[in-house]
């Protein structure tokens, strides 16, 4: 204990700094044409940097024809320029250009003036770093009834990921007390949850202080620490859940301390390894999406997993045997529960005993509606959310909104054409073909503009036609031109000329299906260009793309991993070839039902509203894959739990209905009082979260609740009554109940089988 306490200071001391060490990236496919497109467009070009933001100023009370307007918007621009936390490598925009060459950078309202600022930190950095930067210069202009703030692809996510911090906090505060509230009606003393949260807790502690560790060394996202939370808080509870009731089961029956730990980690502490492995294997399987936020997630649940086991089976042990019979110090005297109900007497022996005399009718009617509840899943539309997530008193959002009104909705997220030349922009081949390139990009349906060079140019020579235009590149001409002139094309086109940028603005939000359809017809514009040239594309559209596309290419060997990883594992712990596989078939089939409630109130707004979730319609990109392995983790826990006492009931009894009665009914109070923690865990980070976190939270609470009632209360008895001793054939290995070991551990059973049910 000693130990334990030393290491968990430690830990506690990593964890504190690891928020500081979390990216906001990992979003960006590596090899990908937008992650290309960005890595180009870091250096060479006047604006751009290895992050660029619009920075956005709107006068409530000025427009640009009064001086005090460009008062306002000057001492906005110097502020921002100098921002120590920002390292601003340059701006360009309105007050860096005069004349008419200020007209594109303001908006039709004549309030609104626009600056591209190039940015020197890195994408995952700017994401963490700009919502603290945005909020400080919103407020320092709002009673100036200036509106200013930064737009990008960056401040968006940071946006997203600083409000999902606030999120965690917020379904913190809201579990704690329904956690403690749950667990006092489970265990019915002080002492007990105490232990609970003492394992559960511990656990998280030692997962956020080795992630502090590695956030170090490696990009973690920051939806690391939520997931690491939230799973830990659900499963490592679940897991001391399991082990303290055994231990005063074990205790009920007359043994000592000692034989006490020792039988409940001989059955509860065997359930915990086996669940735990299985959710471990099973959520390696998201290690095969090469995309660092999936990888994040992934790494946190599965280390938060494994110390949670740890803590169940190496610490809560210790601890149960120093406080001994004191587990019960506390006890509460709460009505509803009667402490000496036969087991026959038992609600959940006698809804068992019904399901088992009509299996075919429970099993046809259960996994209909299951199905029926699935079936909306077909339709499913994956994407990425945009600026309509936030809420409306958000400055990013505000600052979004203002582009959009005052230059057209597609402002905020151009589709990016980066032309990499192999000769300088003023060769008449590669002018050509610019101009060619010009002239396909405006025709594309659900293109509203095309802002490049070219239309400077235009202005400059305004005979010029067909790449003339760019011969003012060439020297001397070039050194003759208006120094605005030279800043608005080096905008377009790198300082060495051989990068070329064309800016396609769509007609519509960025995260719409008719502007991921203009994008497919700008990679295919751009995927054969002449004169030697290559283009990427790039953009917020263009990588929320590459980002869905790893993620459903990855999708099969994903399903095809986890599927085999658990099959394996529950065919070492039950010794049986059969009941692996119908384990899976009513995972997938209570997974499938939770895609189908998703897909219905999320993409098709039904009780969105009355939920006060929001109506994107679509699924955020990572919550499907995310919840098959989270969800075929945590069914697999019930799963292992349920079986691991039906099995030690059948070796006892050698009757197959018999067995999942009792088995089953020792079980049910315990998996449901598990559920509901679980739903209360889930449901409150679902509540108190933006999008992503709705979906994920109210998708795990939704399936832990159809697993706990319809899977394990129904289907899984009618399953197994109908299977009969086929539950447990393994070719070569006898009957588990007719087996030599069966007589050593049936005393045990039955002496256990003959205490009051809790």
């Amino acid at each position: 204990m000693a130990a334990w306490a030393i290491l968990l200071v430690l830990a506690g001391a990593s964890a504190a700094t690891l928020a500081d060490n979390l990216s906001g990236g990992g979003w960006y496919v590596q090899g990908s044409g937008s992650a290309a497109a960005a890595k180009k467009l870091e250096t060479g070009f006047t604006g751009r940097g290895k992050t660029t933001a619009t920075l956005v100023v709107h006068d409530r009370r000025h427009t640009v024809a009064d001086p005090a307007f460009a008062t306002q918007v000057q001492a906005v621009v110097d502020d921002v320029r100098d921002d120590a936390q920002l390292h601003v490598t340059g701006i360009s925009g309105w007050t860096t250009l005069t004349g008419s060459s200020q007209k594109p950078y303001v908006g039709k309202d004549r309030r609104t003036v626009v600056h591209s600022v190039a940015i020197g930190l890195d994408d995952g950095t700017a994401r963490r770093e700009l919502p603290a930067i945005e909020k400080r210069i919103s407020d320092r202009y709002k009673a100036d009834g200036i509106d200013a703030s930064l737009v990008s692809p960056a401040s968006f996510w940071g946006e997203v990921n600083s409000l999902s911090q606030s999120s965690l906090a917020k379904a913190e505060i809201i579990t704690a007390p329904l956690t403690i509230i749950i667990l006092l009606l489970l265990f019915r003393s002080l002492a007990s949850v105490a232990a609970a949260l003492a394992s559960g807790i511990t656990g998280i502690v030692f997962t956020l202080g080795l992630l502090g560790l590695v956030a170090r060394h490696l990009e973690l996202s920051v939806f690391v620490q939520s997931a690491a939370t939230m799973i830990g808080l659900g499963v490592g509870i679940d897991y001391s859940l399991f082990m303290i009731s055994r231990f005063k089961e074990q205790l009920d029956c007359g043994q000592t301390v000692t034989d006490a730990v020792a039988g409940a980690l001989r059955t509860a502490g065997h359930t915990i390894v086996a669940s735990g492995g299985t959710i471990v294997l099973a959520m390696c399987a998201l290690f095969l999406i090469r995309l660092n936020v999936i990888f994040s997630i992934t790494l946190g649940v599965v280390l938060v997993v494994a110390f949670s086991v740890l803590t169940s089976t190496l610490f809560l042990p210790v601890l149960l045997h120093l406080v001994g019979h004191r587990v019960n110090a506390g006890r509460l005297r709460l009505p509803g529960r009667s402490a000496h109900t036969r087991l026959e007497d038992s609600r959940w022996y006698r809804i068992s005993a019904q399901v088992m005399k009509r299996p075919v009718v429970f099993l046809t009617v259960v996994a209909a509606g299951l199905l029926a509840l699935a079936s909306p899943a077909v339709k499913m539309q994956i994407f990425s959310p945009d600026a309509r997530i936030l809420s409306s008193s958000s400055s990013v959002r505000t600052g979004y909104e203002h582009i959009q009104g005052a230059f057209g909705v597609g402002a905020t997220s151009p589709i990016q054409v980066v032309v990499t030349a192999p000769a300088q922009v003023g060769t008449v081949g590669v002018d050509r073909e610019l101009a060619d390139l010009q002239n396909r990009l405006e025709k594309l349906p659900r293109a509203a503009r095309v802002d490049s060079a070219d239309g400077v140019l235009k202005r400059l020579e305004p005979t010029a036609r067909g790449g003339a235009e760019y011969q003012a590149l060439k020297q001397p001409v070039y050194t003759t031109l208006p120094s605005v002139a030279r800043q608005v094309i080096h905008h377009y086109v790198s300082a060495d000329r051989t990068k070329i940028v064309f800016e396609v603005v769509p007609d519509s939000p960025s995260s719409t299906s008719a502007t991921r359809d203009l994008l497919t017809d700008v990679r295919d514009t751009t995927s054969h260009l002449s004169a030697g040239m290559t283009a990427v594309v790039g953009g917020e559209t263009a990588e929320d793309t590459d980002a869905n596309k790893v993620i459903q290419d990855g999708l099969l060997p994903v399903v095809a991993a986890m599927l085999i990883a658990v099959y394996l594992v529950l065919l070492a712990t039950f010794r049986s070839l059969l009941l692996p596989l119908k384990a899976i078939a009513m995972n997938l089939l209570s997974i499938s039902a939770t895609y189908g409630v998703l897909v219905l109130v999320f993409q098709y707004g039904y009780g969105t509203e009355l939920l006060h979730f929001d109506h994107t319609g679509y699924l955020q990109n990572f919550i499907p894959v995310l919840l098959l392995a989270l969800l075929f983790s945590l069914s697999t826990d019930y799963e292992v739990f349920l079986l691991d006492r039906i099995r030690e009931e059948y070796v006892a009894t050698g009757d197959n209905a018999i067995s999942v009665s009792r088995g089953l009914t020792r079980t049910a109070p315990l998996i449901s009082g598990a559920a509901i923690l679980m739903v209360a865990v889930f449901g409150a980070f679902g509540f108190a979260g933006l999008v992503p976190i709705q979906q994920l939270g109210f998708g795990l609470a939704l399936a832990v609740l159809i697993d706990a009632t319809l899977v394990r209360l129904l289907l899984v008895p009618a399953a197994m009554r109908l299977m009969g001793r086929a539950n447990w054939w393994m070719p070569g290995r006898p009957d588990p109940a007719r087996a030599p070991s069966a007589a050593t551990g049936s005393h045990e059973s039955e002496t256990a089988a003959s205490t009051p049910v809790p």
